[in-house]
């Protein structure tokens, strides 16, 4: 008996325990279990959403058409006077343009990461080097981000000792202090750390494109730029669309940098910086609610738009 249980595998087991819930029997040419089990193996995973995704967003619906403070028993409902509140008082509103910042960035960003995506992806001295350095930044923490740039930034720091080793200490200003540069200095913290999560997309995309390729082309006299132009750049077309929604998103729901590193002092308050205030330090979590349902609404409809004005269309590359 011990030998049959030691000869048993994984698999075995598996089985054992799947057919005590699942019955075979063939009706029409198709058996129960070919119906039973993908959901069997669906039952958790689809569990897992429902309780922390989909009745969450549901219950911010909900409270947003309330005016609960998150403490109260009962919730009264005030339709849509949260939403009209937010569009008619500017300090509901006017933090999305901080947000503009985070959006130029991130374009600055996809351009850099498709830039050394495109020079690594060839024969390159040092490459393998070259991406581990360019990935490294996104595996850090990002309270062990801020802190860092803390330092960078603060008076007579490495930015300021850097600048007056280069003869550019004129340019030397309160980088977090003073509200015309504070959002410049938390975007390009920003660039700094999400260039490598654009810069694997592209270069697995990249690597994913035949060699044969490039071949043809250098048969036919074209240049690294008509390579780029007519192989390349179409070949990831899907993946630069992918990132461009990931920008959209991550300008508008900007949160981790501008919290930790000023607090969203200076005129640095995102939406999101907003939206948590809003809820827990003035206790208005139906407000809250409506705030995070229009940045939800407006993400939604900004790639909607995107991908009717860009169609995901099936790119075949062919010598």
């Amino acid at each position: 008996m011990s030998q049959q249980l030691a000869r048993r595998t994984p698999g075995d087991t598996l089985r054992t325990i799947t057919s005590r819930f699942v019955r075979t029997e063939v009706r029409g040419g198709r058996t129960h279990t070919a119906i039973v089990m993908p959901w069997l193996f669906l039952a958790i995973p689809l569990a897992l959403l429902l309780t922390f995704t989909y009745i969450p967003v549901g219950n911010m619906i909900w409270y947003s058409f309330t005016s609960w403070d998150g403490l109260d028993q009962t919730k009264k409902v005030v339709g849509f006077d949260n939403f009209l509140r937010i569009f008619t008082q500017p300090q509901y509103w006017q933090v999305f343009a901080v947000s503009l910042y985070y959006f130029a960035a991130s374009f600055l960003q996809m351009a850099l990461a498709l830039y050394f995506a495109t020079i690594l992806s060839f024969k390159t001295r040092f490459r393998s080097l070259f991406k581990g350095i360019l990935f490294f930044p996104y595996l850090i923490n990002a309270v062990a981000i801020a802190f860092i740039f803390l330092f960078f930034f603060r008076p007579g720091g490495t930015l300021d000792a850097v600048l007056g080793f280069l003869g550019m200490g004129g340019l030397s200003t309160q980088w977090l202090g003073n509200p015309d540069a504070v959002n410049y200095s938390l975007a390009g913290v920003a660039i700094w750390r999400y260039i490598g999560l654009n810069f694997v997309l592209f270069l697995g995309a990249i690597q994913s494109i035949p060699g044969e390729l490039y071949e043809a082309a250098d048969l036919d006299g074209a240049n690294k730029w008509h390579q780029f132009r007519y192989i390349i750049a179409p070949g990831i077309q899907r993946i630069i669309s992918l990132s461009f929604i990931l920008a959209i998103a991550g300008s508008l729901s900007a949160f981790e940098l501008p919290f930790i590193i000023t607090g969203g002092a200076n005129g640095s308050t995102t939406f999101v910086i907003q939206t948590i205030q809003t809820a827990f330090v003035f206790r208005k979590v139906g407000l809250a609610s409506a705030m995070a349902v229009i940045l939800l609404i407006i993400v939604l409809l900004v790639t909607w738009i995107q991908r009717k004005v860009v169609p995901d269309e099936k790119v075949t590359l062919s010598s």
